[in-house]
């Protein structure tokens, strides 16, 4: 059996394309599995996984929870918020202390960038990283490329652009590095106070107008504006960013061909997106969420195999 290059997934960036082939061609498989009668398989049996959460998710941590059962594997979850963090207890402790109750997995999200990295290096269990802070998101981001695969045939050539808060967001990261492996083009668009400063040194295109970035793309990913994240408001108000950077149907009515519409979730109807387009036939949204489910398996089976 074919082997990922790496023991964990810690980011994109520690990938080679032919991990992401690898990835996608068992995720197909277990998209056939999750749309059988009986949606389950025996292939973790003897697996036990922990999903720690720092942070608080609902999409990502249901998703991952749904792909262990499916693949069988017995299920801790775990939540800052309730547990001996909130009394100061380290992550190095915490962890260790469920690694004693024979966990081979740990996937986690956590607000502080490298802590996976960290983790790596101090413990034996492989770790899927769930999200760190403003950094990465591998697995959003692999379900979006396979998304756009099984939409579009191929990512190679194809033209994607991500919008909206660059400056804030793991998955726009995440999307970059996994997309420009696979052969896609990117550019990022938004308000110059959502870019990071060194964005154009990733490779990508730059642009603040978003009718030029809709007239380039073949895909348009829409970002959620992360308030919780900004210290201080970085545009004047959600009506006015939804004015400028909101994808409404007269968007789509200025151009000769509809981009393919996609994003990470969760949605703000009327802040980036119109729910008229978020519910429309150019919308792949669902699509992603239920690729979510097929990818995570694919990502635990091959790291539970690996040697």
């Amino acid at each position: 059996m074919e082997e990922l290059s790496s023991k964990h997934l810690l980011g994109i960036k520690d990938l080679n394309p032919a991990d992401l082939e690898l990835i996608f061609s068992t995720a197909d498989n277990f998209k056939e599995v999750i749309n059988r009668p009986i949606k389950k398989v025996p292939s973790l049996r003897d697996i036990t996984i922990a999903n720690l959460f720092f942070e608080n998710s609902t999409r990502t941590k249901l998703s991952f929870e749904l792909a262990e059962k499916r693949l069988s594997a017995d299920v801790i979850n775990f939540s800052a918020a309730a547990s001996s963090v909130s009394k100061g207890e380290t992550l190095i402790d915490t962890v260790n202390n469920i690694l004693a109750m024979k966990v081979d997995m740990v996937v986690m999200r956590h607000p502080h960038p490298g802590a996976h990295i960290f983790l790596s290096k101090h413990i034996d269990a492989k770790i899927v990283n769930a999200g760190d802070g403003a950094h990465e998101h591998p697995t959003q981001a692999l379900l979006d490329a396979y998304s756009i695969r099984e939409k579009l045939g191929d990512v190679k050539g194809k033209r994607v652009a991500i919008v909206g808060d660059i400056l804030h967001s793991r998955v726009a990261l995440s999307n970059i590095f996994c997309l420009q492996k696979l052969g896609a083009e990117v550019m990022v668009c938004g308000p110059p106070t959502l870019m990071p400063k060194y964005i154009e040194s990733l490779g990508v295109k730059l642009s603040y107008k978003l009718d030029e970035a809709l007239e380039w793309c073949d895909i348009a990913m829409m970002l959620r504006i992360q308030l919780e994240r900004q210290g201080q408001p970085l545009f004047p108000s959600l009506r006015e960013y939804h004015n400028l950077y909101g994808l409404k149907q007269e968007n789509l009515d200025r151009l000769k061909k509809v981009p393919v519409i996609m994003h990470p979730g969760p949605i703000n109807r009327g802040v980036e997106i119109s729910s008229e387009i978020a519910d429309s036939e150019y919308s792949i949204i669902l699509n992603q969420v239920e690729n979510g489910v097929a990818i995570r398996m694919a990502v635990l089976y091959l790291l539970a195999s690996a040697a």
